[in-house]
């Protein structure tokens, strides 16, 4: 099992958020990426906010250093 993340820096926001979720399993990722998603950035859970967000994850761990826009 490889570890996942996402990372907000990818993506511009109004609140310029800096977070990165990362765990060792997709289902517990997509879970707190959901939950970010709503709580933060008001987002709506719904099956098509959970796929788009799968489609986000990357193999590994997030970098040190925000990534190139």
């Amino acid at each position: 099992m490889s570890r996942k993340y996402i990372d907000c820096r990818e993506f511009p926001s109004e609140t310029n958020c800096t977070v990165a979720l990362s765990a060792d399993s997709e289902s517990e990722l997509l879970d707190a990426a959901v939950q970010h998603a709503v709580t933060v950035h008001k987002h709506t859970d719904s099956p098509e906010l959970r796929s788009q967000l799968k489609t986000l994850f990357h193999d590994g761990t997030p970098p040190v250093e925000a990534p190139r826009a």
